[in-house]
């Protein structure tokens, strides 16, 4: 059973938490502040923390900080009420993983739990497969019938974090910020470039294709 860590100071709003998400089958505990989520953290193993971001003795922007820096790697939903880019983009700087804005729905927060927790799953293993396609980020290796492929790196970066959630469309400024990082000197012009060496590829590849969403991103689709 995954274990959850809600760190939330309005109590109504953290029993509102623990409840749903205990009806969804998660060991769930609750806690008001930063500072008392790292010291449930030092004393349990959690898979997951949902973290809002205004409270008391120790806000959600230092516990993710303080928990990157040091070297816990556990998946961060932050729900707040902040909902400025800046204050979304604050977030995800400090180590958040997924982002959600109040008043949420319990219903959407449970979906996203789930899918943090198997993104986590994969990045532990370190593997994504496809299909028959497998994908080794040790080795940045994609095998497919019985043939491997070593991948440039960032090539593989972008097919391994598309492929990770199939059929989810990623814009060209993501990839851009997640593959490249924040403050890159390059454009989006150059996820256009990688997508083509992509394609030319795998376009013979029967578990997977890259489609364009035009105007918007990318996604890749099981075949």
């Amino acid at each position: 059973m995954f274990k959850i860590l809600i760190v939330e100071d309005d109590q109504e709003l953290r029993q509102l938490f623990e409840h749903v998400l205990s009806k969804h089958g998660y060991a769930v505990a609750g806690v008001s502040n930063g500072q008392e989520a790292l010291q449930a953290l030092d004393e349990s193993y959690y898979d997951l923390m949902i973290s809002d971001i205004m409270m008391p003795v120790m806000d959600g922007y230092q516990l993710v900080h303080s928990l990157r820096q040091a070297g816990h790697q556990l998946p961060v939903l932050m729900i707040t009420s902040k909902g400025s880019f800046d204050a979304m983009q604050q977030g995800f700087l400090s180590g958040t993983d997924d982002y959600m804005i109040k008043p949420i729905n319990v219903n959407e927060m449970v979906l996203r739990v789930g899918a943090l927790l198997r993104r986590a799953q994969m990045i532990n293993e370190r593997r994504q497969t496809i299909g028959g396609t497998v994908m080794e980020c040790d080795s940045l290796t994609v095998t497919a019938d019985g043939e491997s492929m070593v991948l440039p790196q960032k090539e593989f970066m972008l097919l391994y974090k598309m492929a990770s959630f199939p059929g989810k469309i990623f814009t060209r400024q993501q990839l851009m910020d997640e593959i490249w990082g924040y403050g890159s000197d390059s454009d989006t012009h150059t996820v256009d470039v990688h997508i083509g060496r992509l394609r030319d590829r795998f376009r013979n590849n029967p578990d997977f294709r890259i489609v364009t969403m035009r105007g918007v991103g990318y996604k890749v689709v099981k075949s």
